[in-house]
């Protein structure tokens, strides 16, 4: 399956890479939400966490905490966020595995929150014992 990130691995798409090895790459986000916000993503094109092996997955959470201390080094952010949207509804837009790593800074008035719902009596429960892993 060819993506865009397939693309810009084979070089077809210019991007600015940071990071390669066997296994994954890293580019700087074009939109970012802030300077650095960076990319790092499979070279296989899995699509979702699932269908990602767990090595590879390892692999890639070793190189976001890299990443994220290589932010706070050179940057000087305070904070990271640490992003994966997982299948189309949760706004994926590529279907090829990556991370978003935005660097953070105090007072940078960047919003990314997720809403809040609430429970009803008991639901909590009902889900704590559906979702048990």
């Amino acid at each position: 399956m060819e993506t865009i990130f397939t693309k810009i691995l084979k070089g077809d798409i210019p991007s600015v890479k940071l990071h390669e090895d066997e296994l994954c790459f890293a580019i700087l986000d074009i939109n970012p939400v802030n300077k650095g916000h960076l990319l790092l993503i499979t070279k296989e094109p899995y699509p979702t966490l699932q269908s990602c092996p767990d090595e590879v997955l390892a692999h890639l959470i070793r190189l976001a905490k890299q990443a994220d201390a290589t932010l706070r080094e050179r940057l000087g952010c305070d904070a990271t966020n640490l992003i994966v949207n997982n299948g189309k509804e949760s706004g994926q837009e590529v279907a090829h595995l990556h991370f978003h790593i935005v660097p953070r800074f105090k007072d940078d008035h960047k919003n990314i929150q997720l809403s809040k719902e609430t429970y009803t009596d008991g639901e909590m429960a009902e889900y704590g014992k559906q979702l048990e892993f």
